[in-house]
Protein backbone atom coordinates (compact mmCIF):
# COMPACT_ATOMS: atom_id res chain seq x y z
CA UNK A 1 0.00 0.00 0.00
CA UNK A 2 2.63 2.65 0.46
CA UNK A 3 4.24 2.11 -3.07
CA UNK A 4 0.86 3.31 -4.34
CA UNK A 5 1.20 6.49 -1.87
CA UNK A 6 4.70 7.29 -3.01
CA UNK A 7 3.23 7.13 -6.69
CA UNK A 8 0.20 9.63 -5.83
CA UNK A 9 2.64 11.64 -4.08
CA UNK A 10 4.59 11.93 -7.09
CA UNK A 11 2.20 12.24 -9.63
CA UNK A 12 0.76 15.05 -7.36
CA UNK A 13 4.06 16.79 -6.77
CA UNK A 14 4.81 17.00 -10.93
CA UNK A 15 1.40 18.39 -11.56
CA UNK A 16 1.53 20.93 -9.00
CA UNK A 17 5.02 22.25 -9.65
CA UNK A 18 3.93 22.92 -13.28
CA UNK A 19 0.01 24.33 -12.43
CA UNK A 20 1.20 28.10 -11.83
CA UNK A 21 2.64 28.47 -15.55
CA UNK A 22 -0.38 26.89 -17.32
CA UNK A 23 -3.08 29.31 -16.77
CA UNK A 24 -3.69 32.59 -16.62
CA UNK A 25 -5.68 32.75 -13.19
CA UNK A 26 -4.23 33.30 -9.84
CA UNK A 27 -4.80 30.30 -7.59
CA UNK A 28 -7.02 29.04 -10.54
CA UNK A 29 -10.22 31.54 -9.61
CA UNK A 30 -8.73 34.87 -9.63
CA UNK A 31 -7.87 36.95 -12.70
CA UNK A 32 -5.11 39.14 -12.66
CA UNK A 33 -5.93 43.17 -11.59
CA UNK A 34 -5.99 44.75 -14.85
CA UNK A 35 -7.37 42.19 -16.79
CA UNK A 36 -3.51 41.47 -17.69
CA UNK A 37 -1.32 37.73 -17.91
CA UNK A 38 0.00 36.65 -14.66
CA UNK A 39 2.69 38.41 -13.52
CA UNK A 40 6.25 36.50 -12.15
CA UNK A 41 6.29 37.09 -8.58
CA UNK A 42 2.54 35.48 -8.52
CA UNK A 43 3.37 32.43 -10.48
CA UNK A 44 6.09 32.28 -8.03
CA UNK A 45 4.29 32.34 -4.84
CA UNK A 46 1.58 30.26 -6.48
CA UNK A 47 4.61 27.87 -7.08
CA UNK A 48 5.31 28.10 -3.43
CA UNK A 49 2.16 27.73 -2.11
CA UNK A 50 1.59 24.12 -3.94
CA UNK A 51 4.90 23.36 -2.32
CA UNK A 52 3.12 23.62 0.92
CA UNK A 53 0.58 22.12 -0.13
CA UNK A 54 2.21 18.95 -1.73
CA UNK A 55 4.20 18.71 1.81
CA UNK A 56 1.17 18.30 3.75
CA UNK A 57 -0.17 15.73 1.72
CA UNK A 58 2.82 14.32 1.95
CA UNK A 59 2.88 14.18 5.65
CA UNK A 60 -0.87 13.23 5.69
CA UNK A 61 0.40 10.04 3.49
CA UNK A 62 3.26 8.99 5.50
CA UNK A 63 1.03 9.67 8.71
CA UNK A 64 -1.54 7.33 7.30
CA UNK A 65 1.04 4.74 5.95
CA UNK A 66 3.26 4.63 9.08
CA UNK A 67 0.82 5.24 11.38
CA UNK A 68 3.56 8.50 12.68
CA UNK A 69 5.31 11.29 11.49
CA UNK A 70 9.13 11.33 11.20
CA UNK A 71 11.39 14.65 12.22
CA UNK A 72 13.17 15.75 9.34
CA UNK A 73 16.04 18.63 9.52
CA UNK A 74 16.33 21.38 7.52
CA UNK A 75 18.26 19.28 4.46
CA UNK A 76 15.18 16.93 4.21
CA UNK A 77 13.58 20.60 2.87
CA UNK A 78 16.31 21.84 1.04
CA UNK A 79 16.05 18.54 -1.15
CA UNK A 80 12.56 18.59 -1.42
CA UNK A 81 12.34 22.27 -2.53
CA UNK A 82 15.26 21.43 -5.66
CA UNK A 83 13.32 18.46 -6.39
CA UNK A 84 9.72 20.80 -6.67
CA UNK A 85 11.96 23.01 -8.87
CA UNK A 86 13.19 20.01 -10.91
CA UNK A 87 10.00 19.07 -11.73
CA UNK A 88 8.39 22.36 -12.49
CA UNK A 89 11.12 22.85 -15.03
CA UNK A 90 8.68 21.52 -18.06
CA UNK A 91 6.28 24.29 -17.22
CA UNK A 92 8.65 27.33 -17.18
CA UNK A 93 10.28 26.31 -20.24
CA UNK A 94 6.78 26.13 -21.51
CA UNK A 95 5.97 29.46 -20.45
CA UNK A 96 8.88 30.88 -21.25
CA UNK A 97 10.38 29.89 -23.68
CA UNK A 98 8.58 27.46 -26.03
CA UNK A 99 4.91 29.20 -25.95
CA UNK A 100 6.56 33.22 -27.22
CA UNK A 101 8.52 30.86 -29.85
CA UNK A 102 5.09 28.98 -31.00
CA UNK A 103 3.21 32.67 -31.16
CA UNK A 104 5.46 33.72 -33.26
CA UNK A 105 5.26 31.66 -35.56
CA UNK A 106 1.75 31.29 -35.58
CA UNK A 107 0.09 34.55 -34.77
CA UNK A 108 -3.76 34.46 -34.29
Amino acid sequence: MSAVFIWILLISAIVAANLPWIGERFFFFFKPPGGEDKRAWMRLLEWLVLYVLVGLVAVGLEQKATGERYAQDWEFYVVTLCLFVVFAIPGFVYRYQLRPLLQRHHPR
